[in-house]
């Protein structure tokens, strides 16, 4: 559909179509909210939005098409690189999410869930917090300006996941698509299993690479310049907030929450570097980070809805580029469907290797065997 447009057009387009997406989502919370309660079926809408994001957004990202602008690197970039309103845009809705958040706790208590309601409410809210609070902090982390990086903070503190914040920028962007990089899921492994693996390593990594930091600035590990510390204690104030304001079962909503917005971050991590690899040169180091070491995929609708998180390849090659000016590479490998259709299709190993492993082999035809060869580092390291 959008491929008969003026690429020029659509880059005006999408200026506000970031916040237009996220305007025209965000009220179907309430609504399927009200509209539960109103006809004694709450139970059954508060799965609204988790159908919305991985069954609706899915089909429309096949019907709307794939975006066919991409910005001059000569002039677009630089002049969109200064526009504030994309600045704006990403810290305003840091306000917002937390709106939603506490909105949201005072539904989970008094719409009279059944535990079938109350875990579909826990699952929607989540799968909006992996999108909004944990999406956009990594857009934010990435950032010098003190009021973005914190805000960046602030918002992986609402999910308990202040630890991505260290992680990820001190250690996935060294090691991505390496063996020692428990965020860059290997060939022929399954979803669950890397699961099993990224939670606690990335947790435990982000404390030493901070206490390592730390220690090289000749500062005390267990101190008030460990930012971690501050992350979760903020975290822990939530939490004690939400059981004030809730009771004991505002808690259990809060880490709930937390847990599937951790877990749909990480499931987004599995496929975008899935079967990857940094090819080992003579010298014994791995190449550098290239284009090739991520999965790209160019879905406009998903785009929209993730501040162009999929366009991965030029975020990895250049990790401080903006969301607005993120560039498409063609060279680069290609997922067949958007984030959201690529997330159910991981949820079902089978299938997702089904898909995905013919697409890995092509790719590096002729060299299977350093394939191999790192899928064997990692289970060594693992």
């Amino acid at each position: 559909m959008l491929g008969r447009l003026d690429p020029d057009r659509v880059l005006r387009l999408k200026k506000w179509g970031y916040l237009a997406f996220w305007l025209t989502v965000l009220p179907i919370l309430p609504m399927s909210a009200m509209i539960g309660r109103e006809s004694g079926t709450q139970d059954y809408w508060a799965w609204f939005i988790y159908v919305v994001i991985f069954g609706i957004v899915p089909i429309l990202d096949y019907i709307v098409g794939k975006d066919p602008s991409n910005p001059n690197e000569e002039v677009q970039v630089p002049a969109m690189t200064e526009e504030r309103i994309y600045r704006v845009l990403t810290l305003l809705m840091v306000p917002i999410w937390f709106g939603v958040l506490l909105y949201s706790g005072w539904v989970f208590i008094n719409n009279d869930y059944s535990w079938l309601g109350q875990l579909g409410w826990i699952v929607s809210i989540g799968t909006v917090g992996g999108v909004i609070a944990i999406n956009l902090a990594h857009e934010l982390i990435h950032k010098d300006p003190k009021i973005e990086n914190w805000a960046g903070g602030l918002l992986l503190a609402s999910v308990t996941y202040a630890g991505f914040k260290v992680e990820h920028v001190r250690g996935h962007h060294v090691t991505v698509s390496t063996p020692e990089d428990a965020s860059s899921s290997r060939y022929d492994q399954g979803v669950y299993a890397f699961l099993l693996r990224a939670f606690p390593h990335n947790f435990v990594n982000a404390w030493k690479l901070e206490a390592a930091y730390l220690k090289r600035k000749g500062k005390q590990v267990i101190s008030r310049h460990n930012e971690l510390i501050w992350w979760y204690g903020i975290s822990a104030g939530m939490a004690v907030l939400f059981g004030l304001l809730f009771g004991w079962m505002g808690v259990v909503f809060f880490l709930g929450q937390s847990f599937v917005a951790a877990f749909t971050l990480e499931v987004i991590n599995y496929i975008e570097h899935y079967g990857l690899h940094r090819r080992v040169l003579e010298n014994g180091r791995y190449e550098r980070v290239t284009p090739a070491h991520s999965w790209n995929s160019n879905y406009f609708l998903t785009n929209l809805a993730l501040f162009q998180l999929q366009r991965h390849s030029d975020h990895h090659a250049y990790a401080k580029r903006r969301y607005q000016v993120l560039r498409h590479y063609e060279e680069s490998p290609q997922l067949p469907g958007g984030y959201a259709s690529m997330y159910v299709l991981a949820l079902f190993p089978p299938l997702w290797k089904k898909v995905m492993n013919p697409r890995v082999a092509a790719y590096y035809e002729g060299e299977m065997d350093q394939l191999f060869r790192n899928s064997k580092r990692v289970n060594n390291i693992a």
